[in-house]
């Protein structure tokens, strides 16, 4: 398959299932991390079968605190609750991964744009992206806290499949180096706004409109009480069948991206995902999810261990899919 059909095959995958389909339940894969480094192999079958299979799975015993999870909640809060104008000063420019957006996400399976605002942060990408210290003391200092920590943890998950692949251990680490110009991993923090007041029309909407992500692998934090997820198996996208993924305090949310996908010459599936309104009796008020999405740095070369595709680096491969994705919503 060529790169521009690869691209054009993910959205049309997005775009079919963008309908509202059926809820069915399933068994969510929740996989313990303790003693890693002596369970590694065990971890390793776990998180491949999970991830051939259905794509998405939840991790315990990951490493990171939840007072540290806690405080990364309260520092997005601090962000999103600055006045618009002082937010506006930090715009992300289409087609990149830093800075504050508003409702300008829009979904080529909905036409229409996310009812929620964001800030990103990719760290090669920010100057002139953070709030000064005037405006929100220590903010900088702890997301690029919980941003390492979160590449932490993505890069002990990317080992357990780089072993599963034929890969070095320290492979998907080398790919995804903090320390190079290169680097494009993002900490997203997302506010979906409160519906308490909302009109009924506006329940007609989502939230997140249905999507695979297009990265290696997404780590998803979210609060307990505060649901909304829903996934679509890779194996099962075609059905229109989606699954309510409640949060759960301990337990981190994984999905596996398009890139991965690609990486692994389709062995592992992505997952399409989306998050809807809140339903009657469910909370209402203002959401928060905090992703961090593991994406090779872009001159990282894309080889897969059975050749199905032709080498490509990763910088290469998210701007096939953003402009994919552009045309997409042109249409």
């Amino acid at each position: 398959m060529s790169n521009e059909n690869y691209a054009l095959a993910e959205l049309n995958k997005e775009t079919t299932i963008g309908g509202e389909g059926t809820t069915v339940e399933r068994a969510v894969p929740a996989i313990d991390l303790s003693d890693f480094e002596n369970r590694k192999h065990e971890i390793a079958d776990a998180l491949w079968a999970a991830s051939t299979d259905i794509g998405f799975f939840q991790v315990y015993n990951h490493g990171i605190p939840q007072e540290d999870i806690d405080a990364a909640f309260d520092n997005a809060w601090e962000f999103f609750e600055l006045p618009q104008e002082i937010k506006a000063q930090y715009p992300m420019p289409k087609g990149t991964n830093a800075g504050w957006e508003f409702k300008a996400q829009v979904r080529p399976s909905t036409g229409t744009p996310d009812n929620k605002e964001s800030y990103q942060v990719t760290r090669p990408l920010m100057d002139g992206k953070w709030p000064t210290e005037a405006e929100l003391p220590g903010f900088k200092e702890r997301a690029l806290r919980f941003e390492r920590q979160n590449w932490e943890l993505g890069m002990r998950i990317l080992s357990c499949f780089a072993l599963k692949m034929g890969f070095a251990e320290d492979f998907f680490t080398k790919a995804h180096d903090p320390s190079s110009d290169q680097y494009q991993s993002t900490l997203r923090m997302i506010h979906y706004m409160s519906m308490e007041n909302a009109q009924p029309e506006d329940f007609k909407a989502w939230r997140a409109g249905a999507h695979s992500d297009f990265d290696c692998l997404t780590i998803l934090h979210q609060k307990e009480g505060e649901g909304g997820l829903q996934v679509c198996p890779g194996k099962d996208a075609a059905t229109g069948q989606w699954t309510d993924v409640p949060p759960r305090n301990g337990y981190i949310t994984c999905n596996i991206g398009d890139m991965l996908m690609r990486w692994s010459d389709d062995q592992l599936q992505s997952t399409l995902h989306r998050v809807r309104m809140p339903r009657e009796g469910e909370y209402m008020g203002r959401r928060l999810s905090l992703p961090f999405f593991c994406q090779a740095n872009r001159d990282a070369l894309m080889v897969g261990p059975l050749g199905k595709y032709e080498p490509m680096t990763a910088g290469d491969y998210l701007t096939m899919r953003i402009n994919a994705n552009f045309a997409a919503i042109k249409k």
